[in-house]
């Protein structure tokens, strides 16, 4: 299960958000990884393996002058979906240009297609990624504000999504929405953090917003705005965890497996929505490579 982790706010970002991965570990993840703006550009580290792998190879990408003063930053922890868990594939991903990242949790099931129509526009593509294309896609929607940028791709994308996106045109912000695929917003002082799961918060405040699907929020250190992907304003609750780290990273519940018995139902909604055309009356299985005569032969299904 992906992680994710956002920060801005007046805290070391990069310490904050490795913290915050550090949280999520139990999730299950191959590779991680963390951008941080700093002076107009985008900084970006990756590795395979455990955070503790991507700690080490941070702290030899960044000067420690460099962690002290970058307070914007996004993170992740990836359970690879497209392509293998390497440092390529690892999030987060670049646009075009270099100034946009995104970390993304979800499957975005046309990305071929997006990708052969940017493909067809001079974009390069260095993994084998979902997100990778999205990022490409918002930088192709951009004409000078990242939130608007943002809503118009995921106009065009089908699937699931939770994401969090960062500019070095727009340092001020970052932008995070959600479909399918849970964001929660911690609400601090003179700081906010983004993740996608509580657990990744607590240790800097106990409020929090957890967005709906169709949410996109404008993020800075002292303000949450929400609206949805037609830039309606909407209203959702500050909640109060009243969780301890240990807590958090168990739901409340008295350990791990009693909370992914209750989550089932949740887990499962999850992991069809996006994949059911309700429209049609069909499933969206893209990825598959398996044509409708192969799956009308198919006499059983196996779930290991």
């Amino acid at each position: 299960m992906c992680g994710i982790v956002g920060y801005i706010g007046k805290a070391d970002a990069a310490k904050v958000l490795i913290n915050g991965l550090r949280r999520l570990e139990y999730r299950g993840y191959d590779s991680a990884g963390v951008a941080i703006l700093d002076d107009g550009r985008v900084l970006v580290s990756k590795a395979p393996g455990k955070v503790a792998k991507l700690s080490e190879r941070a702290h030899a990408d960044w000067p420690p002058e460099l962690f002290k003063r970058a307070g914007t930053g996004i993170a992740h922890t990836r359970w690879a979906t497209h392509g293998p868990p390497t440092e390529v594939n690892a999030h987060p991903h670049l646009d075009r240009s270099g100034d946009i990242a995104l970390v993304h949790n979800g499957i975005i099931e046309n990305y071929r297609s997006i990708r052969a129509r940017l493909e067809g526009k001079g974009h390069h593509f260095y993994s084998e990624t979902d997100t990778e294309v999205l990022a490409h896609l918002i930088g192709d929607c951009d004409k000078g504000d990242l939130f608007q940028a943002v809503c118009d791709a995921l106009h065009q994308v089908e699937g699931t999504f939770g994401i969090a996106v960062l500019s070095a045109r727009e340092p001020g912000k970052i932008i995070t929405a959600r479909r399918g695929s849970p964001i929660v917003i911690g609400v601090g002082d003179d700081e906010t953090i983004i993740a996608s799961d509580a657990s990744a918060i607590v240790a800097h405040t106990q409020r929090v917003i957890y967005l709906d699907d169709n949410d996109i929020a404008i993020v800075t250190a002292d303000s949450v705005d929400i609206r949805d992907l037609h830039n309606i304003p909407v209203t959702r609750d500050i909640a109060e965890l009243g969780l301890d780290s240990s807590a958090a990273e168990k739901g409340g519940y008295e350990h791990f497996m009693l909370k992914e018995i209750y989550e089932q139902p949740e887990s499962l909604s999850n992991a069809i929505r996006g994949r059911l055309d309700h429209d049609l009356g069909s499933s969206v299985l893209a990825g598959m490579g398996t044509s409708p005569r192969d799956l009308a032969e198919i006499g059983r299904v196996v779930i290991v």
